[in-house]
Formats: C-alpha cells, structure tokens, sequence
C-alpha cells in the first residue's frame, strides 16, 4: 500500500478483508494502516526508488497506489518492470489526471460524449485575452495536480472577468499545478461522482457518491480536499436518474476505449467526476486513484473480495470477477483541524474511541494523522473521517452524528450538514428545476 490518508486506510481495510498480508509506504504514521501492516517505510511516496527497493525487499507482489502524486512520477512503471503488479496506471494513462488538457483532448478526439468546451493556454496574456473577449462563464484550472483545491469557477470563486484574469495570473506566477491554465465551459448543475475498476478494456463501477469540497456549512469557504461525502442505497444519488447513471457509465467505457486507442491503457481506479446538467452528465474531471474522501463511502460497503479485484484488474480479466456492493446509504463526514483550507492548527492531540463508534453503526478510518510515542496528532490535513452505514442516507447521517462524540481533541471541526435531510433535499430540488 502506497499512501498514508484516510482513502489509503479504507482501501488497507478492504485488503485485509479480503486476506492479503499488507506492507505500507507513507510519509505520515498513519496508525490505521501501521496497525496491520507486517511492515512499513515511513518515506515521501514520489521517492520512487526507495519505495519500489522497500517493495522488492519485502517480496511484494502487487502493489496498490493511493494518493496521485506518484503516479504522476512514474512509480508504477517503475514498480512493474522490477515485476511488481500494479493496481495504478503508468505514468502515461495516469495523464488522464495530472494533465486537465490531455483529459479533454483525447475527449475530443475520440468523441467521447460529455465533454465541455474548453481551451489550453501556456502564456498568461493569450489566456486573458481570450477571458476579455469570450461571452461564456468559465472554470478555472491550472493544467496540472492542485490536491483537489486549484479550481476557481467564475459565479462562485471568481466574480469578475477581471478577477478571473488576477487569477491566471497567480497560476502563472506561482507555478500552480506547473506552467499552464485550462479554461472550461462553466457547467451548471449538481456534481456527482462515478469510482470504477477498469483493467484496461473492462470497467465495474461503484456506487455514486457526492463530495462536498467547500469547507463550511452551506457550502461556504474555500474548497478543501473534500470535507465529507454520502452515497445511496440504490446506489445512485437522490437527484440522479437511472438512464443518467447509464450515461455515465458510457462515457468512462468509452474513455476506456479511447485511453486503449492513444496507446496508454488506464489500468487502476478510475474516478469520474461528473455535473449533471440539463443536457445529462458532463465530465469536470478525471481522477487517477480513488477519490478521497469517497473511497471510504464505497469501500465500507464493499461485500465482494477487493484482493480479488485487484488482481482481475492487473490481470486483464476484471469481466470474470464479481464485484459487488451492500445496498446500504452511507455518509461520511471528516474530522479536520479548526483552520483547515486556509490556515491549519496542527500538531495538537485526538482521542478517538474505536469500539464506541463501531457499537453506533459507524466506521472509522484514520487520515493525514502522524502517530508519535502512542499520541495521534493532527497535521495541516484532514485528520479522521467517521463513515455511518445503515438503509437511508437520513439514518447514515444519524449513525455518523453519534459516532462523531467518540472523537475528541482539541482545536478540531466537523461540517454537520453532509448528508442532513435538507441539504440532499435542495439539490434534489435543484436538478428538478433544471430539467424542467
């Protein structure tokens, strides 16, 4: 296991279920995942010579990447030419999310449906000249990895063209996500993401999930990582239509396709974030690796063997391997250090009481913690996200709320509103207006 956060530990969690012997790289102590390893390397994960030396040195045979920073720096093809299975994609396919351009361009050259209209820059005055003349809202997106939190959309970060022109500009100057900026077609309606399996030829989706990025209430404050997130029964979303579900489906087999087609199959966990519009679902992004915190909703409803489905995807034959989910709603929501996505207050103590939160129906997976002479400390990240499962997304939510108590500590927040009746019951609402 390559990672050290939450997504790492409920993926870890899904192993062991499933019978494997975990050996773990990660730059934080994550106590979780140390618990149940047989080993571990406490190591920056892009060092991909010392990870794959850790993994040759404990005869590993398949490895399952995490986090997508190095995936970006190739340390699955490194990995798989010592004979190290991969459950990731080659630093290639892996493009699909550390470039936002390549993603739509393979789009558009393979027509795959859902794509938004959009145009790539790699000088700031072309991108702003463009931004004064276009008549449409756009996205904002630096070209390369942000850790989720580099878009800006005009409407909602970005009031003005001019202050859409500031913000190519500090891309720009700081390097953010490299040296480049993709402005999108702005597109309007409720997100959703669709996690899948692929092997290269063959994908088994997962169950929907809805993240919230926004770090307060009401979906105010800055985007985060991702602040907690929900799933459904039936496993689609309240305001998600059956024939959308299918649409959707579609577009990631027929991205597949394309990836196939370009020469770079995409083996690994494919995350598809979608808007669904008035027109059906629209691709925002790509993402190369399980979402954070979404993995944690689908995995803790996992019933089949996540072991054997790692292996049908590095073996080709993902079509023979029966994946299947518990039909349960889950909601998940994060446990952070007070400031997180502006200015974090970390170092400080968390007490969580495990069995308590098992007896509320709920689950718990450690995150970007550091465990340090027996005290978990908080780190500028995310730090706990307690995952409540039962038959409607209300009584997840409920489970989620009394199994938060048993986590105590200093300095820390929850959003509470993820997964409240109402929340869910406004976009809901939303995407029937816009349909009509």
């Amino acid at each position: 296991m390559v990672g050290g956060g939450g997504r790492e530990h409920a993926i870890v969690k899904a192993l062991e279920r499933g019978g494997s012997e975990i050996y773990s790289a990660m730059r934080n102590s994550n106590p979780g995942i140390a618990r149940v390893s047989k080993d571990l390397i406490l190591v920056k994960e892009t060092e991909t010579q010392k990870v794959t030396e850790f993994a040759i040195r404990s005869n590993v045979e398949l490895a399952v990447i995490g986090p997508e920073a190095p995936l970006e720096v190739g340390l699955v093809d490194l990995l798989e030419s010592k004979g190290i299975l991969c459950v990731g994609p080659s630093k290639a396919a892996a493009r699909i999310e550390t470039s936002k351009s390549f993603a739509r361009e393979v789009m558009r050259k393979h027509h795959v449906p859902g794509n938004l209209d959009f145009h790539s820059f790699d000088d700031p005055k072309a991108a702003k000249s463009f931004v004064k003349d276009m008549d449409m809202e756009v996205a904002v997106k630096p070209i390369g990895l942000t850790g989720g939190k580099g878009v800006k959309v005009q409407g909602e970060h970005l009031t003005t063209k001019k202050e859409v022109c500031e913000y190519i500009d500090e891309i720009f100057a700081k390097r953010i996500g490299g040296a480049g900026v993709v402005l999108e077609e702005k597109a309007v309606g409720e997100e959703f993401t669709l996690q899948s399996f692929c092997d290269g030829g063959d994908i088994a989706p997962m169950p929907l999930v809805q993240d919230h990025k926004r770090a307060f209430e009401g979906d105010e404050g800055p985007n985060t990582g991702g602040m907690g997130s929900y799933s459904d029964a039936d496993h689609l979303l309240p305001f998600v239509h059956r024939d959308e579900y299918e649409k959707a489906v579609e577009i990631v087999k027929k991205m597949i396709v394309a990836m196939k087609e370009e020469g770079c199959p995409y083996k690994g966990i494919l995350y598809s974030q979608f808007m669904l519009t008035r027109d059906g679902p629209k691709v925002i992004e790509y993402n190369a690796r399980f979402g954070d915190p979404e993995a944690m909703n689908v995995l803790t409803i996992l019933s089949s063997d996540f072991t054997e489905a790692c292996q049908g995807i590095t073996a080709g034959h993902l079509g023979k391997v029966k994946v299947k989910f518990q039909n349960k709603a889950t909601v998940c929501k994060y446990v952070v250090p007070e400031g997180y996505g502006l200015e974090s207050k970390a170092g400080l103590p968390i007490e969580v009481d495990e069995a308590a939160i098992g007896r509320e129906g709920a689950h718990l997976y450690y995150a970007m913690v550091d465990e340090v002479n027996g005290r978990v400390l908080t780190t500028s990240s995310r730090a706990v996200g307690v995952v409540g499962v039962n038959d409607t997304i209300e009584e997840a939510e409920a489970a989620c709320e009394r199994a938060l108590r048993f986590v105590q500590g200093q300095a820390i927040y929850v959003r509470h509103d993820i997964g409240k009746k109402d929340i869910v019951q406004r976009r809901k609402e939303h995407m029937d207006v816009l349909r009509r």
